[in-house]
């Protein structure tokens, strides 16, 4: 098969395609033809090296998490699955090989996806969307009726985040730029802020703030929490209380659950996926800059050919 390989670590690191042999399967095992592959932060970290103390990999290193594809084959052990199924699942954190023509999975970790999705679509929400589920409801507890504000909510966390906090009854205010304000509208914000020109800090008492930016955007985000509130964050992961306020880091590892659920409330036209820019298994090096780059509108994908 063919991989989009790296041979060393660093923020510029080359990827190129290579021939290699993909792993026997195991018992629990299936093989996925893969057709498309999300791009995450967590990818382009991973690329540079900068997550080798928590995810240690070895040289030469497939890239990719999030995949979606068609089971290629199954193991003896591998319940519920057959040949020819459309799937959609996440590699284990820093485990990588997503980015080739086929991955391995355990059964258990793969979501069935309907016809009416499209591979891109599907391969867009593990992690984004796993992500944004655990800092709503399992970091930030949210109720019905409560005041969130979502940082960057055009973005690939961003966006579920604003669609999945308005259904389930929150009041929704989002940052973005003032080409994506609509779009967070569209996507239920009920406020949208523009970051570059109007101060976010003018509103207040908000139970919940999911920061996905960092710096001085999380710093200034303490203002405007109720007391008791909670600030969560995905990329400071040494955030802490403060001032009679929660700060809590989000962390996010098994995906299948909230992937079943996106593809529930995706079948009854609920659920938006917005994908910002497709790239060829050939341009997985542009595609991390991209991402690494910033300000996306969705989420960037790799279509894989064969």
């Amino acid at each position: 098969m063919q991989a989009a390989m790296i041979e060393q670590f660093g923020a510029t690191a080359g990827t190129a395609l290579h021939q290699t042999a993909l792993p026997p399967h195991a018992a629990d095992e299936v093989v996925v033809r893969v057709e498309a592959a999300g791009v995450n932060p967590l990818d382009v970290k991973m690329v540079a090296g900068y997550m080798q103390q928590v995810f240690p990999a070895a040289l030469p290193y497939i890239p990719g998490t999030d995949f979606s594809g068609v089971v290629a084959a199954v193991g003896t052990q591998a319940a519920g699955l057959q040949v020819g199924d459309r799937v959609a699942g996440r590699k284990p954190p820093g485990a990588g090989g997503a980015f080739a023509e086929y991955t391995l999975a355990t059964a258990a970790s793969l979501v069935t996806i309907p016809h009416e999705m499209s591979f891109e679509q599907a391969a867009a929400l593990p992690t984004g969307f796993g992500t944004a589920h655990q800092a709503l409801f399992g970091t930030g507890k949210l109720q019905a009726g409560q005041r969130v504000l979502v940082h960057a909510g055009a973005g690939g966390v961003g966006g579920f985040a604003v669609q999945l906090a308005k259904l389930a009854g929150a009041h929704v205010a989002a940052t973005a730029s003032a080409g994506n304000l609509e779009l967070v509208r569209q996507l239920g914000a009920d406020d949208a802020i523009d970051y570059r020109t109007d101060d976010f800090t003018r509103l207040s008492g908000f139970d919940l703030v999911l920061d996905t930016v960092g710096g001085d955007t999380l710093a200034r985000s303490w203002q405007v929490l109720r007391p008791g509130g909670t600030l969560a964050s995905i990329v400071d992961f040494a955030i802490a209380p403060r001032d009679g306020r929660h700060g809590e880091a989000v962390f996010f590892a098994d995906a299948t659950d909230a992937l079943r659920e996106a593809v529930t409330l995706f079948r009854a036209g609920r659920l938006h996926i917005v994908i910002d820019a497709l790239y060829p298994l050939d341009r997985v090096r542009s595609a991390l800059d991209k991402v690494a780059a910033g300000h996306a509108r969705g989420k960037t994908v790799i279509r894989v050919p064969h």
